[in-house]
Order: structure tokens, then sequence, then C-alpha cells
């Protein structure tokens, strides 16, 4: 049983207590306690700043990957829906079609077949929907070439055929396409974030200088000098990391959002309005080859290039410039609507050989122009968003070690400021 504790005694934890006061009141032991507390101030200055740069850099990186994927991910969508207007308009124009045509058709399958597994590769979440994607458009390239088959031999079978394909491609191709690019889509916007989050890392870099700050005001007064040289050289040292990490990092962040907002954004309109307008394209052909009977692939056309003149729109905002790709897809627009005036007041045959003509003033010109001048969008942008992101992740990535470096310069500063004081106690 423990002994009553008596008025006026003293238990082990007073005991301690006493003895931990009496460790830190003298004006040595103090001077070490700042000493600690300036070290740790600049260490965590330092790798914060390190951290808040080369995590920032990583996720500009990795956003810059998504960005690429999302591109390719538009661009296997644009080619085979590009090599399906081809299908189309070879078909209409029946018997044995233009070599260009069937070389456009194939050049774009291919380049789709190709595009497949690398984006499965980078996509390993979406490789078997991918994998359901290979298989059928292999499906939809055996029934273009059974309509072609029939088409050639004026078998009107050919026309089921077509039907079938068309129904391959958008039933059971450009959904998986879609989800894929809306899953990138996303994962971008959780890396942009994160570029984002790295800021309240500068934080601690602020509060490490309030802390050398607060040393330097204890030791002016119980010293009685008003400055410390070498924590003064420390301190410059400390702010020029944390100046660094802060434009590093901030920088970054307002870069990402700009680009976000700006060439990265356009190159996503224009990418998907140059998918909507092709897909449009063959759905004028699919009007006339029903000859009469096409008033749905009509209706498609026309939703399809009212998103694509949409998206065009907001790609000229994002980028601020007055590009003539939507005047482009109009002057398109105004062909197609005389070669749908044709074939409204009978004349079918006028109607498919102005879809079919390939002369300067044709519709086939007019989108062809149109279509140059939209890939030529995606290029231009998708370059421009990857060199500023690349800079931006440069930056981020020298600004972390600059800061780590200044850090760990200026703890050993410090060490050596507040050792001077103490030598004189000694």
């Amino acid at each position: 049983m423990a002994a009553p504790h008596r008025p006026g005694s003293r238990t082990p934890q007073d005991g301690l207590a006493r003895r931990t006061a009496s460790a830190v009141s003298g004006t040595p032991a103090r001077l070490g306690l700042a000493q600690l507390a300036s070290v740790l101030a600049c260490a965590a200055l330092g790798i914060a700043g390190f951290l808040a740069g080369t995590g920032q850099a990583a996720d500009l990186d990795t956003a810059h990957a998504d960005a690429v994927d999302l591109v390719v991910t538009h661009e296997l969508r644009n080619a085979l829906v590009s090599a399906d207007a081809s299908a189309t308009s070879a078909f209409l124009v029946g018997g044995l079609e233009p070599t260009a045509t069937r070389e456009s058709y194939s050049e774009n399958l291919a380049a789709a077949a190709h595009a497949i597994p690398p984006l499965a590769a980078r996509a390993p979440e979406h490789a078997e929907e991918l994998a359901t994607v290979s298989e059928a458009v292999q499906r939809y390239a055996g029934l273009v070439e059974s309509a072609r088959a029939n088409n050639r031999q004026g078998f009107p079978v050919g026309i089921g055929y077509l039907d079938l394909a068309s129904a391959t491609l958008r039933d059971e191709v450009l959904p998986v396409l879609d989800d894929v690019a809306d899953h990138v889509t996303v994962r971008m916007g959780g890396h942009l974030s994160a570029v984002s989050s790295r800021q309240a890392l500068l934080l601690v870099g602020a509060g490490a200088l309030v802390v050398l700050g607060l040393v330097q005001w204890w030791l002016a007064r119980r010293t009685h000098r008003m400055i410390s040289p070498w924590m003064v050289v420390a301190t410059t040292v400390a702010l020029v990391g944390g100046v660094a990490a802060s434009i590093g990092v901030i920088g970054g962040n307002v870069v990402a959002r700009n680009v976000a907002a700006g060439p990265y954004a356009a190159t996503v309109a224009s990418s998907a309005a140059l998918a909507e307008a092709t897909d449009a394209k063959s759905q004028e052909s699919l009007t006339l080859i029903k000859r009469g009977s096409g008033r749905e692939h009509e209706e498609r056309f026309e939703e399809s290039t009212a998103r694509a003149a949409a998206l065009l729109s907001a790609s000229d905002d994002a980028v601020g410039t007055g590009r003539p790709t939507g005047q482009l897809l109009q002057t398109w627009l105004d062909a197609h609507a005389e070669i749908r005036a044709l074939d409204d007041s009978g004349r079918w045959e006028d109607a498919v050989a102005a879809a079919v003509a390939t002369d300067d003033d044709s519709a086939t010109a007019a989108f062809e122009t149109f279509a140059a001048q939209a890939g030529q969008d995606v290029t231009t942008t998708g370059e421009r968003a990857a060199v500023v992101l690349t800079k931006a992740s440069a930056v981020s990535h020298a600004a972390g070690w600059v800061a780590l470096v200044a850090g760990l310069l200026a703890a050993c500063l410090t060490t050596a400021g507040i050792w001077t004081r103490q030598r004189e106690y000694l």
C-alpha cells in the first residue's frame, strides 16, 4: 500500500518538472533551444519546398501524359470515323470507287488498328474494352468489304452490309472510346488538382521564416545586439529558398490552369469537332444512299454539325484568336445545303454528283479544307500545351532543389550564428 502524501512532500513528477525547468532556465540552455528551433525551421522550409516543387513537377508531367492520351483517344476516334466517311463516300460512287478514297479508307483504318494496343497499355483499366474495340473494328472492316463487293456488282444487299458496318462502329466502338476519353479527362482533372494542392506546403516555409524572425528578435533582446550577422545571412538564404519555391509552385499552378483552359481545351475541342464533322460526312453519304428514306441520317448530320460548331466556338474562345476553322465548317455546310436542295427537289443524280465531285468548288473540297485546318489546330495547340507544361515542370523541379539547398545551408548558418553566442557563456 502506497504511503499517504504529506503536505509539502514532492512527487517524482514534480521533481522531473523542476529539473526540466532548471535545465532550460539559463541563457546557454535557451540558446540551445533557439538553435534547435532555427535548425528545424530551416530544415522544414527546405524539405517542404523540395516536396512542393518536385511533387508539382511530377504532377505536371503526369497531367501532360494524360493530355497526350486524351488526344490519342480522339485521334483514334477520328481515324475510325474518317475511314467510315471514306467507305460511305466510295459506296455512293458505286462500281469501281476512286483510288484516293479507297486509300484514305485503308490508311485511316490501319492507323486506328495500330493505335489501339498502345492506348490499352497506357489505360490498363480499359484494356478489356479496348480489346473488344479491336475485334469490333475487324468485324466492321469485314462488313465494309462485303458491302463493297456487292455494290460493285450492283446488288442491293450491299446497303444492308453497309448499315451493319455503320451500326457496329457507332454502337460497339465509338461509345467505348468516348468512355475512355471521359476517364482520361477525369484522371487529368485529378492531377491538375494535385498541382494546385502542392501550394499548401508553402505554408510550412512561411512558418519557418516566422520562427527565424522570432529567434532573431529574441537574440537581439537577450544579447543586447541589434543583429546577428550569421542569422541575418541564414534568414536571407532561407528567404531566397522560400521565394524560389513559391515562384515555382504558384507559377506552376497558374500555368497548369491556363493551359487547361487555353491550348489544351482548344486541342480537345478541335479534335472532337473534327470527329463530329467527319461523322456528319458519313451521314451525308448515307442519306443519299438510302435514296428518299434517309431522314434519320440527315437528322444525325444536323446534330453532329451543331455539336462541331459549338466545339469550334469554344475552341476559338479558349485560344483567343480569330482562327477561320468555324468559317470553313460553315462553308462546307453551305455546300451540303445545296446537295440537300437538289435531293429534296427530286434531282437525286445531281445531288450524288455534287456530293462526290472533287473540284475546287465542290462540297468534298470544302470539307477537306475544313478537316485539314482542324487537324492543324489540334497539332498547333497540342504542341503549345506540351511546351508550356514541360517548361513549368522544369521550373517547379528546379525551385524544389533550390529550396532544399537553401534550407540546409540556412540550417548550418543558424547553427554557426547561435554557437557564436553560446561560446560567450563557456
